[in-house]
């Protein structure tokens, strides 16, 4: 069987551009393992890659989802090993392009979930728990299950504290629990990870500058859209990054300057916490990323370790 391609590092580090460049040259197709990205309208704030940007190389799981409908790690799993079987069929490599660690493992690891039905059910639950009694009552409860994953998410990021609560609901282990799995399980599908890393100030000084270009872009039109088309502002996909902070700033709560160093701040500790997560995984071949040079330069030394990865395997 073909091997499974697996690109991942932080944001801004330039995974997108660097996976179509390896599917032109290893014929791959490329699954999104982007969290976000599957929602519609949601382009600018998730730096979702554009129609000409893919240069022809098809991309799924984009644009699969309304914002006020739910994804679950369980949804994108089966999407996931879809797509990997009705690539291989075609003869291409299937590669998972993505900085959503818990997602992209899911897929490679023997994750098993619960019926879809029955997350989506836990999702409302927690929700609606949130909205009665506060987030901090939804933090309690994660600590009592969970109290590793409890200190290092932020009371009021109520999108980590419900996934942290869902993936118990889902399994039965708590997620910190998950970070070092990849050390104890059998991955399903022979699979070759390439990771993308830079030197964390200059990442930091890419990530401003993307967040810069997305209010350049219109992320202001595009939330106030969002919003106008009737899309509630507590929707777990508007509490993404770059969304909740300019919906703060749309109800007044402080101005725009505010809004882009929160977008800013908080980029940075996501992508943070991106590699500390691909960090420990012992699986991922790292390539740093030199911001002097073009990203296709890696092309050939990715290409030439694959190859000899690939027919140690066989052998």
């Amino acid at each position: 069987m073909l091997p499974v391609i697996v690109i991942v590092g932080p944001t801004a580090v330039g995974k997108s551009k660097l996976g179509v460049e390896v599917a032109f040259q290893l014929k791959g197709e490329i699954i999104s393992g982007d969290s976000m990205q599957v929602y519609r309208g949601m382009d600018i704030g998730t730096a979702k890659i554009k129609p000409e940007e893919m240069k022809g190389i098809p991309h799924y799981l984009i644009d699969i989802k309304n914002p006020d409908e739910s994804f679950s790690v369980a949804e994108f799993q089966k999407l996931a090993e879809e797509h990997i079987s009705l690539i291989r069929a075609k003869n291409k490599f299937p590669m998972i392009v993505g900085g959503t660690g818990l997602y992209i493992q899911s897929v490679i690891d023997p994750y098993e979930f619960t019926e879809q039905k029955d997350i989506t059910e836990q999702r409302k639950k927690f929700y609606t728990l949130a909205e009665t009694y506060g987030k901090e009552y939804l933090h309690n409860l994660l600590k009592e299950i969970d109290p590793d994953s409890a200190k290092k998410i932020h009371p009021n990021d109520l999108k980590r504290v419900t996934r942290a609560l869902e993936y118990f609901a889902e399994t039965g282990r708590p997620i910190s629990r998950n970070k070092s799995a990849f050390l104890k399980n059998k991955q399903k599908y022979n699979t070759f990870f390439i990771g993308l890393t830079m030197e964390r100030s200059i990442l930091y000084q890419r990530i401003n500058q993307r967040v810069d270009q997305m209010i350049e872009e219109g992320l202001v039109e595009e939330v106030r859209e969002l919003l106008a088309k009737g899309y509630s502002p507590e929707l777990p996909a508007l509490q993404g990054i770059g969304y909740r902070q300019i919906i703060g700033y749309l109800k007044n709560e402080y101005d725009l300057d505010h809004a882009v160093y929160l977008i800013k701040r908080d980029t940075r500790h996501f992508a943070k916490r991106q590699l500390t997560w691909f960090r420990r995984d012992p699986r991922i071949n790292w390539f740093n990323v030199d911001p002097q040079k073009n990203i296709e330069e890696l092309i050939p030394e990715i290409v030439s370790l694959f190859s000899r990865t690939i027919h140690n395997d066989v052998e």
